[in-house]
């Protein structure tokens, strides 16, 4: 048996209506007419205010998760992750609130009763995808095993892709790699950045992190479609093919700022190392007292200086009885604690 109800949400003609002798049946129907349109383009406008608004709040969540995996790669403060993480959490609960606004939307949008207007419109201009269903988010845990097993199997893949120049090359090989297209490639992406920019491989980090920013952007595309993003990352290379200026722009702006983030993380890990590096020498030349020789003999007078420079144990004991008791107490001390000056040792080939 067919089912006539979809029939009850159909807002009649405006012109089905018998209306009295003494009213304007012309007017009366534009009237109604108008006061519909005005009615459906106040809806769209709100809807296109949401769904603005829900990219924008998407896009702030992919730059801090963005920033957060940088600065995980980079070795960064604890501090400044702590408050990536909350902010990455805080914008989640905004996506959500975002989502849930354009979820009430639609759903009002689909009881809303056809009419003229809405009936006559094309229902088959628009692409369909699956639509990714909501999936637990993971621990940091999680993720780490996940990304490392990834990188495991496919590092000489990523690589690869990683190395590519032409869209159409991008194109053909994530079509036959499709498992490529993931968050587990855009961050070994980033590490590799910047491992790169470290090296000083400069020219190199720069055509890798092209190839980083293409990633990104297709993983940002299918969140803000909320599909898989294997279904969609022919449509980026479709938009940036067919030379969408808008887009390039935002695409090379993106590019920029993340090779200047690639150079100042590159810095900071440098920077990192060489204190690293330095304390631990520092450790290994430390005296039987705690101190530091090199700091000890930095903080000599000139004249005490002058006798380590020598090694002239004879200037030295002439240069301590001139100076007065107190002070020369102090830095002779600090001399043994630093083992600058052994009490006692045998003179070399005694």
């Amino acid at each position: 048996m067919v089912d006539y109800s979809v029939w009850d949400h159909i807002e009649v003609s405006d012109d089905e209506d018998e209306t009295h002798p003494n009213i304007d049946t012309a007017s009366l129907f534009r009237w109604r007419h108008q006061a519909r349109v005005e009615r459906m383009e106040q809806f769209q406008k709100e809807k296109e205010e949401l769904e603005r608004g829900c990219r924008e709040c998407k896009r702030r969540v992919a730059e801090v998760q963005r920033r957060l995996t940088e600065l995980e790669a980079a070795g960064g403060a604890r501090g400044e992750l702590e408050k990536l993480r909350a902010e990455a959490l805080q914008l989640r609960g905004e996506e959500r609130a975002w989502d849930a606004k354009l979820d009430e939307l639609r759903k009002k949008e689909k009881n809303m009763p056809w009419n003229v207007d809405t009936l006559s419109k094309d229902g088959f201009s628009k692409s369909v995808f699956n639509v990714k269903p909501e999936e637990k988010e993971e621990t940091e845990e999680q993720k780490e095993k996940k990304h490392k097993s990834f990188v495991e199997r496919y590092e000489k893949q990523i690589k690869h892709f990683g190395m590519l120049r032409r869209w159409d090359d991008s194109q053909k090989y994530l079509s036959d790699n499709p498992h490529l297209v993931c968050e587990e490639t855009a961050n070994y992406l980033v590490i590799w950045c910047i491992d790169l920019e470290v090296e000083e491989k400069h020219a190199l980090m720069e055509q890798v992190a092209h190839q980083t920013i293409v990633m990104q952007f297709i993983l940002e595309l299918a969140k803000s479609l909320k599909v898989d993003p294997r279904a969609c990352f022919r449509q980026f290379f479709t938009k940036v093919k067919t030379a969408d200026q808008q887009y390039m722009e935002g695409f090379n702006d993106e590019l920029g700022a993340f090779k200047e983030r690639v150079r100042g993380r590159a810095k900071a890990r440098i920077e990192k190392a060489m204190r690293e590096y330095e304390e631990e020498e520092r450790q290994k030349r430390l005296g039987p007292g705690g101190l530091d020789p090199v700091e000890v003999y930095e903080s000599l007078p000139p004249e005490l200086q002058k006798c380590f420079d020598v090694k002239d144990v004879q200037m030295l004991q002439d240069t301590i009885s001139k100076m007065d008791p107190t002070e020369a107490k102090y830095h002779m001390q600090r001399c043994i604690d630093s083992g600058l000056w052994v009490p006692n040792a045998k003179p070399e080939g005694a």
